[in-house]
């Protein structure tokens, strides 16, 4: 993290910025860029059995809900068809120039989705990276080791 102000809605990219995307950010730099931007959105990728299972990001403290949008359906895992179309409508035209993260359970699917969104004419597509579960540890689990529930972002799980 740098020494941004906390009113600074404008992301701090993590290395070089891609070409196709607008780039990788930690789960910290969305959270601030999500509590200080009221038009920033945050939209969750993983499947319906990840969000109902393993948890979701919690917003209310931003004021804000995550969107939740399959990249890929389960149980079959194949891409979902409509995403951008759909995901166009839930975010609305007033975003297309607003700050977007995106959020996978580990990075991957993420990285698809801003990438896909960016094509579709948003111009502030993030991947978040680490996730919401993050990599896997030595013991071969997820949660400690990077991502949104490591960095001890708000979360909850029904």
């Amino acid at each position: 993290m740098s020494d941004k102000a906390e009113g600074d809605a404008v992301p701090e990219v993590i290395g070089a910025r891609p070409d196709n995307y607008a780039g990788d950010v930690a789960p910290e730099e969305a959270w601030r860029v999500l509590q200080s931007n009221p038009e920033a959105a945050l939209v969750d990728v993983r499947t319906r059995a990840e969000w109902s299972f393993v948890g979701l990001p919690d917003l209310s403290g931003a004021g804000k809900e995550p969107v939740l949008m399959e990249w890929q359906q389960f149980p079959a895992m194949a891409l979902n068809p409509g995403f951008a179309a759909d995901l166009a409508g839930a975010l609305g035209a007033a975003r297309k120039q607003a700050p977007v993260f995106f959020l996978c359970r580990s990075g991957a699917r993420s990285r698809a989705a801003a990438i896909a969104m960016t094509a579709a004419g948003f111009g502030q597509c993030f991947n978040i990276v680490g996730g919401f579960e993050g990599d896997l540890d030595g013991g071969r689990h997820r949660g400690g080791r990077n991502g949104w529930k490591a960095a001890a972002l708000p979360w909850v799980q029904s």
